[in-house]
């Protein structure tokens, strides 16, 4: 009998596989052997035998997982996850409409550019946006509240173009140009506050003291 020094040098030993360094699970839940199982049937030549083989997998699928099953007994969900498993490259005749490459993945829309140029381009268009939205509210006290917030912010973008200074009446100007007129605060009545810069500035390095001769 073989000791344990000679089973680890034996060249016959195999060490498990890890499952990560195998492929990738198309869905997991359905686990590594009936990954398995698709592949297989995804590699046999004769189309009747893997029809037959399909046919097989998704008794085993629906045995495990019977909660899938749809109403009348419908397995087209079943169908969907063997040709996501198979990467849609299962070629049998399917006995109902099965999710595709395009179906799975589609390609998501494109973004839509806002139309027209910026006013301000410093303030951004979701702040033009958000100020058109707000300009058309009903009087009170949330309204009231929202342009507070919304007078304060453009004036935080204001700071980070022109870090000297702004001018509060200028700002007020913008937001009633951007409301068209709807939003119209007194520059001498509506006080805007100010920001402090508090970035922590760096702390000066200590110069070495001269050592005194002995």
């Amino acid at each position: 009998m073989e000791n344990n020094e000679e089973i680890l040098t034996s060249k016959k030993f195999k060490f498990l596989p890890y499952n990560t360094g195998l492929p990738r699970l198309a869905i997991p839940e359905y686990g590594r052997n009936i990954q398995n199982m698709v592949d297989y049937c995804v590699e046999i030549p004769d189309k009747e035998e893997r029809t037959v083989c399909a046919y097989g997998i998704i008794g085993v699928m629906r045995t495990l997982f019977p909660s899938y099953v749809g109403e009348g007994g419908d397995l087209k969900k079943f169908w969907d996850h063997l040709n996501i498993m198979a990467r849609f490259e299962l070629d049998i005749d399917f006995p109902c409409e099965v999710v595709t490459a395009d179906t799975a993945n589609p390609k998501p829309n494109p973004i839509p550019y806002g139309k027209g140029g910026l006013k301000f381009r410093h303030y951004g268009r979701s702040l033009e946006n958000i100020i058109k939205i707000v300009a058309d509210m009903e009087e009170g006290e949330e309204k009231t509240r929202l342009i507070s917030m919304i007078a304060h912010q453009m004036k935080k973008l204001m700071l980070t173009h022109n870090p000297e200074g702004v001018d509060n009446a200028k700002i007020l100007r913008d937001l009633r140009d951007y409301s068209d007129g709807k939003i119209n605060l007194d520059p001498n009545k509506y006080i805007l506050h100010d920001f402090q810069d508090i970035t922590p500035q760096p702390k000066k390095k200590k110069g070495k003291r001269k050592k005194k001769g002995l």
